[in-house]
């Protein structure tokens, strides 16, 4: 039986949070693939709208935690509809059922205070930094540029060339664009509505002075307008996130199958009502992470899973109880492969002074760090390979110690 879960805190490095490429569409669920040789796997879950991670992972040892929150500091463990406890200090918010059993199993980690160099809080700029790797826009993805330092490896019937890949869904993310081929494929289901209608709808909201920009904003970073002006949450994309996942799972555990998948997941833009908006949503990404782990069967030893956003959420709940755009945020790391049960935080506080431009959590650590390492220890890339990932980088060293020896 493993061990009891733990918390630790382990010194960051403030610095870059990748990006997230942007297109003409409403939020749906993605997935991409490539070839990577060996039999290691790599999935990256992008969550496209802004995840406030401090009511994601509530750090309800703060003190200052249940003064900013208000409405949004959720019960600590152990009580009624209270967090799930993370070891101390930090609590899961209790839809996340399946993550806290793999963090129990110590098969999931959280990072916490994870931002980027760059302050904007746009979803279309911090989307293109996420998925691009570096402090400013490219036209290829980290993930990508990691695939085209990889030896050929060995040709398979279905993929053909190891370094080539494969997208499920409506389009290829940014992460996996680039030099190496990726296809493109897209089920029943889940096509973009028409690019007119997506103008069209646009062009009714651009008289209204608060409601224009907001809608147009979405629309240009993938999305986020329902959740912005008060959609509901359950649409198509929060059913078809946990049936990719599956898919994913089915087709990297092939011994002929890709080794490299990006899937993407919006509707974290909670500025109104957020704590029924984002239910939602979260209940997607867990299912999604028990489907895919349950599909990789065996292979899930062999598998880390990468979840990022492209920036946090204010600390402080504004007037439609709701949250905007802010700085410091979460990501999450799971899989077999990875030496999880723990909290990774340099946790700079939430009292008076310590907030970032008083008004967001401060960041920390790099998400570079954690990228860096997975692509060095998961997928034993070399230095090279691993710099031309992510170019300009010296200042965000790879992490070690997250994925098990």
């Amino acid at each position: 039986m493993n061990a009891a879960p733990h918390a630790s805190f382990q010194p960051g490095r403030r610095g870059l949070l990748l990006g997230l490429g942007a297109s003409f569409a409403v939020g749906r669920a993605r997935l991409a693939f490539g070839q990577a040789p060996g039999d290691r796997r790599l999935v990256v879950i992008l969550l496209r709208g802004a995840v406030d991670g401090l009511f994601v992972v509530q750090p309800y040892g703060d003190a200052a935690l249940a003064g900013l929150r208000g409405p949004l500091a959720l019960p600590e463990p152990g009580q009624a509809d209270g967090l799930l406890d993370l070891g101390g200090h930090f609590g899961l918010h209790p839809g996340f059922a399946n993550l806290h059993a793999m963090f129990a199993a110590h098969e999931a980690l959280v990072l916490h205070a994870m931002a980027g160099p760059y302050r904007s809080r746009s979803h279309f700029e911090a989307q293109d930094l996420l998925e691009g790797g570096t402090g400013q826009r490219l036209a290829s993805g980290w993930l990508n540029r990691a695939l085209e330092a990889m030896p050929h490896g060995q040709s398979s019937p279905r993929t053909g060339p190891a370094r080539t890949g494969l997208a499920i869904g409506t389009g290829v993310p940014l992460l996996l664009r680039g030099a190496v081929p990726v296809g493109a494929y897209a089920p029943p289901g889940l096509q973009h509505p028409p690019e007119e209608l997506l103008h069209r709808l646009a062009a009714l909201q651009s008289q209204d002075q608060r409601t224009g920009p907001v809608f147009e904003e979405g629309l240009r970073a993938r999305g986020f307008a329902t959740q912005t002006l008060g959609a509901p949450t359950a649409d198509r994309e929060r059913g078809s996130f946990p049936a990719l996942a599956a898919a994913a799972g089915r087709l990297l555990a092939e011994t002929d199958g890709p080794r490299v998948a990006a899937l993407e997941l919006g509707g974290w833009d909670t500025h109104v009502q957020q704590a029924g908006r984002i239910l939602g949503p979260i209940r997607a990404l867990d299912a999604g992470l028990g489907r895919l782990r349950d599909s990789l069967g065996a292979e899930w030893t062999r598998t880390a899973v990468l979840v990022v956003t492209e920036f946090g959420r204010t600390a402080r709940v504004n007037g439609n109880l709701g949250t905007d755009h802010g700085t410091g945020g979460i990501a999450l790391l799971a899989g077999g492969a990875v030496q999880g049960g723990r909290v990774i935080a340099d946790w700079p506080g939430l009292a008076e002074g310590q907030l970032f431009e008083n008004r967001d959590l401060q960041a920390t650590q790099d998400l570079r760090s954690i990228a860096k390492g997975l692509l060095r220890d998961h997928l034993r890339l070399p230095e090279a390979a691993v710099a031309q990932a992510f170019p300009g980088s010296a200042d965000a060293p790879a992490m070690s110690g997250l994925i098990r020896a």
